[in-house]
């Protein structure tokens, strides 16, 4: 009887041990499964900022970008009026239009007059970032592009105030086949639109050349009309939005006919029937 009793405690101590061990390895999986599960939790993960949506989804037409009369004004004796468009395999990102002519004078002499206008837009991108940030680097590239222009002499540059976000003006003089060029560029940024305007003239069979002032003067006038010209689609289409409003008058009118009108034909019927069978 006695002996028994400390082997008893024995076996009831070895067999207390597992269970011990067991909830120590529950209550250690219990702490992992934590641990990853918030290391793995969604709320843990930060969200990417949204890009700025681009202010312009459309480009004008270039070729009627411009007035007539600055056409005429600037290139007089335009061999095209309506000017010729340039080659793009996507309108909606990019366009141009060129117009050039010769005012000859016969012996008195003759002046050429080149204009070129161009468009170049850029859609937000979440990886490549803002339209307008885009496009700004799109202006930076063409202004330093412009700068070093091979063969310029004089060159010189300014900006220019007033014309969308930022501009640029680039003069300078080229000489070519014996003639003496005056070229001015006016490159500016609007929203997520790059506008770039090209100015040059010559005077020819000993006609003067004209002055880089007239020609730069040129050039920002068509820059003006250029920059002006972007959004004119997007206006319109949102001028168009508002065909609610006339469906709604349509509507009340409509409902006014078959609800005002209506009810007095039907009283004057009810108050008719009512007299003769009185």
């Amino acid at each position: 009887m006695h002996r028994s009793a400390p082997r008893l405690s024995r076996i009831l101590a070895c067999a207390a041990v597992p269970v011990m061990l067991v909830v120590a390895g529950c209550s250690s999986d219990s702490g992992d499964s934590k641990d990853s599960a918030s290391a793995t939790s969604p709320s843990a993960k930060k969200s990417e900022p949204t890009v700025e949506p681009a202010k312009y989804s459309t480009l004008p037409d270039a070729c009627t970008a411009l007035s007539k009369k600055t056409i005429e004004d600037l290139v007089p004796k335009a061999k095209t009026k309506g000017g010729t468009p340039g080659k793009s395999s996507d309108t909606a990102t990019r366009g141009g239009c060129s117009w050039n002519g010769l005012d000859d004078n016969g012996v008195k002499g003759s002046q050429y007059r080149w204009l070129d206008v161009g468009f170049t837009r850029f859609d937000s991108d979440q990886s490549l970032g803002s339209g307008a940030k885009r496009a700004t680097d799109e202006y930076t590239k063409q202004v330093a592009k412009e700068q070093a222009t091979e063969g310029a002499e004089k060159p010189a540059s300014k900006p220019v105030t007033g014309l969308g976000e930022q501009a640029t003006a680039v003069t300078y003089s080229l000489e070519k086949s014996d003639d003496d060029f005056a070229y001015a560029t006016v490159i500016a940024r609007t929203g997520n639109v790059v506008v770039s305007v090209t100015y040059n003239g010559a005077g020819l069979a000993g006609s003067k050349t004209p002055s880089s002032a007239d020609i730069l003067k040129g050039a920002q006038k068509a820059a003006e009309e250029a920059v002006a010209a972007v959004g004119s689609d997007d206006d319109e289409k949102a001028g168009a939005s508002p065909s609610a409003k006339p469906s709604a008058k349509s509507s009340t009118k409509a409902s006014v006919k078959t609800t005002t009108k209506p009810t007095a034909k039907t009283t004057a019927k009810t108050t008719a029937k009512a007299t003769k069978a009185s």
